[in-house]
């Protein structure tokens, strides 16, 4: 059974992870959550200072404002780590870098091996398509946080080119859409957990690759088969590229 730490125990993408980890074989034996709330199967502590029990790797749904306390404690503790919190900055990425030199860190934008896919075929497409605008269009609940979505700029960077020029929004713009444009846009509203389109325009022809996420269970379920993966793994960063070529290895 895989000990999990879990981090933002309490948010909703942390309850998931907690409802869904028997389904993984393993076991969420104590949850740190700056909001700690009764009623968890397991201790929920503010704090990393706090915990005492004893984990095999740590899965962390939090925000970019805790990493530093959290990467403090997996360096402590020689522990593995899945990171899928969105909106960290360049400071925040480097303290990540330096901590895969000593552990292994899962990181990932988007845990749904359903993204990974589009994120794939939306690569190969740009490929294929050189002369074809390409828009991306984001929607979520009116809870989110950041705009666009780590998603989203996941998706940005995979149909990216030496030359692309990212255009957040529309508003205020009074000339012709530039040839190296990707327009990236985000839709709040309602209780949307997430979707996601890659729009490739050409001449008389529509390419759309999108993914709609049903339910936040398949961004949990991602989490843990990460968790999963990074058992025995040597210290680095790893990513969804590397678990779904070791699920390919497998079959």
């Amino acid at each position: 059974m895989l000990r999990i730490l879990l981090s933002g125990a309490c948010g909703r993408m942390g309850r998931q992870v907690a409802a869904l980890a028997g389904d993984e074989q393993a076991q969420i034996v104590a949850g740190v959550d700056v909001h700690p709330e009764n009623g968890a199967a397991f201790p929920v502590y503010p704090s990393f200072s706090l915990v005492e029990e004893e984990a095999d790797v740590i899965v962390d749904f939090s925000r970019p404002e805790g990493l530093g306390a959290l990467l403090q404690y997996a360096l402590a503790h020689r522990l593995p780590t899945v990171l899928a919190a969105t909106g960290y900055n360049e400071s925040d990425l480097r303290a990540i870098a330096d901590a895969a030199k000593e552990i292994p860190v899962f990181r990932s934008a988007n845990m749904s091996l359903g993204v990974h896919v589009l994120r794939t075929l939306a690569r190969q497409a740009a490929r294929l398509l050189p002369d074809f605008d390409i828009e991306i269009v984001e929607k979520h609940h009116n809870q989110k946080l950041d705009a666009p979505s780590g998603t989203a700029l996941m998706l940005l960077d995979a149909v990216s080119g030496p030359d692309t020029l990212p255009v957040f929004g529309r508003n205020g713009r009074t000339q012709k859409r530039e040839k190296r444009e990707i327009g990236v846009h985000a839709v709040r509203g309602g209780t949307v957990p997430g979707e996601h389109e890659v729009g490739f325009y050409g001449p008389a022809e529509v390419v759309t690759l999108s993914h709609s996420a049903q339910d936040r269970s398949i961004f949990a379920r991602g989490a843990l088969r990460a968790a999963r993966f990074l058992e025995g793994q040597a210290p680095g960063e790893y990513s969804m590229d590397d678990l779904a070529a070791a699920m390919i290895a497998k079959k």
